[in-house]
């Protein structure tokens, strides 16, 4: 999928250079293609921590390797997720753009030689320094906690994940802004391929040590698998780019100067320096550092504690992760808008893509909230996990399931914020507080409510940066409409509260296997029957199309919600 596939289209913005337009049916099987492969690598995932559980438990050296595992964590967030994506999305689909006016020398390969070397350098430093500092970073980690030295052992081993995930994490952006969107979704099916193959093959003799070993491999399986792809991108530069007519080049030339073209290199070198340091990766780190205050506050706790905490909160971050992939799709198709000055493209999408995310995520709340015993126990209690170790995940999970959809606009209005060429402070500033707010909420109840009232601060904390990122959005180049968005996010959350009774009551009392299921049916039909009722925004028109599908084979309008602006969008 990349410019000129079918489907797509690059059509000249008014007063612009060319933009890429891919179609809504375009983006909708790449969303679905995203979403399968990620939607495996979480089931993947939860195969992988059901065989940490079954092999070693919830005790004092799981801990050790989950303190481990807080780096890989962190970078995975810096590097994959959010910092590396936000920053490089928009330079790459800058530089396609005045690939497409026909710049030469070639702007994306530029953009490669100038940026990746020195990305890679830092990446090897810090891994470095990481391992090095593991006995002095351990005890800041995780303080009184009975394994330290295993800990330092583990974190030493995962430490080499900057390195890979930095690597993993410049090929996912560059491909996205290609248009090309299976090699980066299929990251994590390698990353925990890795992960399971060292736990079965060096666990009986090596102990929580193989699951480290393990997330190091899995590491070099991200980058590797995204390689080949991003390789014939880049080969493929040489051709002349799909959909320019002949002659093209030989204008774009005529009205870009020469020395401009010349500089991006330069330009694009020092515009990654100045990220490195300022706003994008302040708000990573901050988002990230979640983690870290949760596992701070809980190291404390009763043996487990940390345990209890990392299952409830990967089960109940899969609708999250889910709901986003629309917006990760969408992100290079708004980025590029932006970078040919059309941003009433960039609104549509955006608006569209918010909504629908919330509107799965909050599906997915309910249903976690309703069934969260039930879950736990179908996924782990087995081996070493046990009853106890069941009811204080669930526990927690339920808990967590509060934030999420705080969670998903945060991930979803930052790529707004983030999709210009300029990052902004603002969203660095919102996630400070949100983090200053869960920390300082996590110290007052961690002693009284102890994992749930860590879990209930990081709720408030994400929610509270939620909606200052909401609120100032008037303060960046997509111009939403925040009150209209709020409104129809209020609605949506308003349906999610009969669905979760409703799910409650029919997965109440029963087994695991015919719970969850019941449970997922009756939050579905109850959330879609009461947003309907609300004239809640998207979920009718996804009815419609989903009828019209089943109808007629194809859908007739635009999938999705389709491309009508928010403010004049029909609400029922």
């Amino acid at each position: 999928m990349a410019d000129g596939s079918p489907g797509t289209a690059t059509l000249p913005a008014r007063g612009g250079p060319a933009v890429w337009r891919p179609s809504d049916r375009f983006l909708a099987r790449a969303a679905v293609l995203t979403a399968a492969l990620t939607a495996a690598g979480a089931l993947l995932g939860l195969v992988r921590d059901q065989l940490l559980a079954v092999t070693f438990g919830a005790g004092d050296s799981t801990d050790a390797f989950l303190v481990a595992w807080t780096v890989p964590e962190f970078a995975a967030t810096l590097l994959i997720e959010d910092a590396m994506a936000l920053l490089l999305v928009p330079a790459f689909s800058a530089a396609l753009a005045r690939r497409a006016e026909g710049a030469r020398p070639d702007p994306v390969r530029a953009l490669v030689r100038a940026t990746l070397p020195g990305a890679v350098l830092a990446a090897a430093a810090g891994a470095g320094l990481l391992a090095l500092a593991a006995p002095r970073l351990v005890p800041l980690l995780a303080p009184g906690l009975p394994r330290q030295e295993l800990a330092v052992d583990c974190t030493r081993l995962t430490a080499t994940c900057v390195l890979s995930f930095a690597l993993a994490g410049y090929f996912s952006a560059a491909l996205r802004a290609h248009g090309r969107f299976a090699a980066p979704a299929a990251i994590y099916l390698a990353y925990n391929t890795g992960i399971i193959a060292a736990v079965v093959l060096l666990g009986p003799a090596r102990g929580v040590r193989a699951a480290a070993l393990g997330v190091a491999a899995g590491g070099v399986l991200m980058a590797a698998v995204q390689a080949p792809a991003l390789w014939r991108r880049l080969v493929a530069g040489r051709a002349r780019p799909a959909g320019r007519a002949p002659g093209a080049g030989r204008a774009a030339r005529r009205v870009r100067p020469a020395g401009r073209v010349a500089d991006a290199g330069r330009a694009a070198r020092r515009g990654l320096v100045v990220a490195l340091i300022a706003p994008v990766v302040v708000f990573s780190a901050g988002r990230q550092s979640q983690v870290l205050v949760e596992r701070f506050l809980a190291a404390p706790l009763p043996a487990g504690a940390i345990s209890h905490l990392n299952y409830a909160q990967k089960v109940a971050q899969l609708p999250m992760a889910l709901s986003l992939m629309l917006c990760t799709v969408s992100f290079p198709v708004v980025a590029r808008a932006l970078a040919a000055g059309d941003p009433h493209t960039a609104r549509r999408r955006a608006e569209r893509d918010l909504l629908l995310a919330a509107a799965l995520v909050l599906a997915g709340a309910a249903t976690v909230v309703a069934a969260a015993p039930q879950i736990v126990e179908l996924l782990f209690q087995r081996g070493a996990f046990d009853r106890a170790d069941t009811a204080a995940t669930a526990a927690v999970m339920r808990v967590y399931a509060l934030g999420l959809l705080g969670q998903t606009l945060v991930g979803a209005l930052v790529r707004c914020w983030f999709s210009g060429s300029r990052p902004l402070w603002y969203p660095a500033v919102a996630m400070v507080c949100g983090v200053a707010a869960s920390g300082g909420a996590g110290a007052l109840l961690a002693g009284p409510w102890g994992t749930a009232g860590i879990a209930a601060a990081n709720a408030l904390g994400i929610t509270l940066t939620a909606g200052l990122l909401l609120g100032g959005v008037h303060r960046q180049r997509v111009p939403l409409a925040a009150g209209q968005l709020a409104r129809g996010l209020g609605r949506l959350a308003a349906a999610a509260v009969p669905a979760t009774a409703a799910g409650w009551a029919c997965a109440a009392g029963r087994p695991p296997l015919l719970a969850v299921p019941l449970a997922l049916a009756a939050v579905t039909v109850t959330f879609l029957a009461a947003a309907c009722a609300l004239r809640a925004p998207v979920v009718p028109s996804l009815i419609r199309t989903a009828a019209r599908r089943l109808a007629h084979g194809s859908p007739q309008h635009p999938p999705l919600g389709g491309d009508v602006p928010l403010d004049r969008r029909h609400d029922g």
